[in-house]
């Protein structure tokens, strides 16, 4: 008997169990057909001297390429991602492992969408998706749960990270009008390996990869990964290390119910690298070397985040139609930093008629301040309760989902302790200074936000053309944000409905046109220190967006378009005309753009990810002259990024990675009187499959600026300063994966 399956769609095959049962996931090229051949005897054949053979099973690793088919970030459950309304992209397992990705910054480089935001070597990341800022505290999940995001989440026990584009309110709830960045992990299956890897500063890196099925049935799974890393950073006096543990478990507990747990617990630490700033708020830094320290103190501590994350989901499925849902999360994070930290002017003569000097002097002078904050914990715990099935009214079908959620954020920290110690200048090393002589107040209640929303969404067929997606959801937010006195300086409590709609024509079944509407409500920003209502938090803010888009899956690649518009309340520090600043929310920030992306196999040899983006991102009516009416900061308007996989067909087991990621100058302040230049780098690589001493080994070879590039990755703001970040100068990384 011959059987034929589609990639996508099998991930276990059972046969009859009077003889022989096979499971098997065979490696072939993706987006081609698998074939499956199973021979049994028929039980009626069977005579006296037939012999019966116990249960088989044999499972065989799949790469799933570089063309993903679902995601579950645009819903409530994993969906195709042709019937997908919204701009979705998903970087899959294989391409994290050929590029040898270690941080989010080196997976979203994928998306020409998406931009660093404030991204510090030794520090956590933040991005920009379509010229907003995601906000940490609701921009990141895991598994559709939202984390904490001040901590760089581990890729080890990742099976893809997948990227929503634009408003997220009826998934999300509060949430940054950019989008989503969502992590998926790892499930059990049987697997044992072990990669090694080392850089060419000398960094070192193990980790292992372990799982199975266990039980009379096989109905319980484990997979764990471990992991241990030998941080050594281009930068000088950066080096750190990283330890990483995560158990994930599956649990069929009868035939109409199962359970997934994860946890996962990291420790990094690493000095973290201050950036630059403006001098005299004007001009770039000169001969600037991507190897200083600006700033370094040898007493200075490396900034250590330690990281839980735990979820859990439980489904039971009352028939083929319907299922419910439970999921529940916490995500802690505790950070311990003391650095020594470059920022502004008020040692330098030159900066002295400035009432706030947060930009270097013209001379390349900033000031050295000993910044201390240890014990800062962020808790995010969040659960879920959905119903979903299908049925018919009359012509129409319907796919209903509907429930509950909860989310409570908590932050605890210390008053801000940032003493002025002394000053340095670009291009040397700043001579020894003491340490200031104090300490850190006590940890209290920063904030205690609490969000409660009722969803639901109806995807309606009307015929096999026209679908459309309804839905909406109805949240109730109660922030308190208190002082360090103990006394309250602010209690939000708001209702909201944030309504999504969207229309979908299928030409074909192949392709998908859609137009969509939704509205979103992110919180308001922390106003900075140097503000007359400095560590106020703002009130949440609203945004709209429309999004036309086009989806066609062709063989198998995937090609995307969408064109979109958002408008978001804009909040900034306000320059009052007396030097000083207030940090309000006045004005609108208006993005329109477009996105291209094609992802998978091109060829039987060649497959690409590639992607191009082009957005006109204007503020308007903020009330200061000077920052309306140009392209915002850090956004820059065209961006795009390749990466290539091709298989060299006389040489088996051999691919040429290679890649090129290009964007276009953007300001580097709010006035846009100052822009730095556009850049290309590329990047190169190989991977070699083989099998050493019985055992099967891949090598993967990466050189990133290969050709030394030395630009600005990142002039964005962060707490009303402006920061210039460059980018990282060629490096190379050598690993190889053993599997047992």
């Amino acid at each position: 008997m011959v059987m034929l399956y589609r990639t996508a769609e099998l991930s276990r095959l059972r046969f009859s169990p009077n003889v022989l049962s096979v499971s098997m996931v065979m490696a072939c090229g993706v987006g081609t057909s698998m074939l499956a051949t199973a021979v049994w005897a028929d039980s009626s054949l069977a005579t006296a001297n037939s012999l019966q053979l116990d249960a088989v099973r044999v499972v065989g690793e799949q790469g799933s390429g570089y063309q993903a088919t679902s995601a579950s970030v645009g819903g409530f459950d994993s969906v195709p991602l042709l019937d997908t309304p919204a701009a979705i992209t998903v970087v899959t397992e294989q391409q994290i492992n050929d590029q040898q990705a270690r941080l989010l910054s080196e997976v979203l480089r994928n998306d020409a969408s998406v931009g660093e935001s404030y991204a510090p070597i030794g520090y956590y990341e933040n991005f920009e998706v379509r010229g907003f800022t995601l906000n940490s505290a609701s921009s990141y999940k895991i598994n559709g749960r939202t984390i904490t995001g001040e901590q760089n989440v581990a890729l080890e026990n990742k099976q893809q990270v997948e990227v929503l584009k634009g408003l997220a309110g009826l998934q999300s709830g509060v949430s940054e009008p950019g989008g989503l960045v969502n992590y998926v992990t790892k499930r059990p299956e049987n697997v044992r390996s072990v990669t090694v890897s080392t850089t060419d500063q000398g960094g070192s890196y193990l980790a292992t990869d372990l799982g199975g099925w266990f039980g009379s049935e096989q109905q319980l799974g484990i997979r764990t990964n471990l992991a241990h890393e030998d941080i050594q950073s281009y930068v000088d006096h950066a080096h750190g290390k990283r330890d990483f543990a995560s158990l994930a478990l599956d649990w069929n507990i009868d035939p109409n119910s199962t359970l997934q747990l994860n946890a996962e617990y990291q420790r990094r630490e690493q000095r973290s690298v201050p950036g630059y700033q403006l001098l005299g708020g004007s001009e770039l830094p000169h001969h600037v070397n991507p190897h200083d320290l600006l700033a370094y103190q040898p007493w200075s501590k490396p900034v250590t985040i330690n990281s839980l994350n735990m979820d859990g989901l439980y489904e039971y499925r009352f028939n083929d139609d319907w299922k419910a849902s439970f999921s529940a999360s916490r995500s802690r994070v505790v950070i311990d930093d003391y650095s020594a930290f470059a920022w502004g002017c008020y040692g330098s003569a030159n900066c002295a008629e400035a009432a706030v000097p947060n930009t270097f002097s013209p001379e390349g002078e900033y000031d050295i301040y000993d910044f201390r904050n240890p014990d800062d914990t962020r808790r995010n715990d969040e659960a879920q309760l959905a119903l979903s099935g299908q049925f018919e009214t009359g012509s129409l079908k319907h796919e209903l989902t509907f429930g509950s959620s909860a989310l409570r954020r908590v932050l605890d920290s210390r008053p801000v302790f940032n003493e002025m110690i002394g000053s340095g200048v670009i291009g040397t090393t700043p001579e020894p200074f003491e340490p200031y002589d104090g300490t850190p107040g006590h940890t209290y209640r920063h904030l205690d936000s609490r969000q409660y929303g009722l969803f639901a969404t109806d995807r309606i067929s009307f015929n096999e053309q026209w679908q459309t997606v309804l839905g909406g959801r109805q949240i109730r937010l109660d922030e308190k944000a208190y002082n360090s006195d103990g006394g309250t300086n602010r209690h939000t409590q708001r209702s909201e409905f944030l309504p999504q709609a969207a229309l979908i024509y299928k030409p074909r079944l192949d392709t998908t046109v859609y137009l969509s509407y939704s509205k979103g409500l992110s919180l308001g920003g922390e106003a900075p220190w140097f503000s007359s209502n400095a560590s106020d938090i703002l009130p949440p803010t609203t945004s709209r967006q429309i999004e036309l888009g086009v989806k066609h899956d062709w063989e198998a690649l995937s090609l995307t378009a969408a064109l979109f518009q958002i408008t978001q309340d804009y909040q900034y520090n306000k320059p009052n005309g007396d030097g000083t600043f207030t940090f309000v929310q006045q004005g609108k920030q208006k993005n329109i753009g477009i996105e291209l992306s094609a992802n998978g196999r091109v060829s039987t040899n060649l497959q690409v990810a590639a992607s191009v983006a082009a957005i006109r991102a204007r503020i308007n009516d903020s009330g200061t002259d000077d920052y309306d009416g140009h392209q915002a900061r850090n956004v820059p308007t065209l961006r795009a990024s390749l990466h290539g996989d091709y298989s060299i067909a006389d040489v088996p087991g051999l691919a040429l990675l290679g890649g090129a990621y290009y964007s276009a100058g953007k300001y580097a302040n709010q006035q846009a009187s100052v822009k730095v230049g556009g850049y290309t780098v590329f990047d190169v690589g190989s991977r070699y499959s083989t099998r050493i001493e019985g055992y099967d080994t891949v090598w993967r070879l990466t050189v990133d600026n290969l050709f030394d590039k030395r630009y600005w990755r990142d002039v964005g703001d962060y707490m009303g300063d402006g920061y210039l970040f460059q980018g990282a100068p060629r490096t190379a990384r050598l690993s190889a994966t053993v599997s047992f």
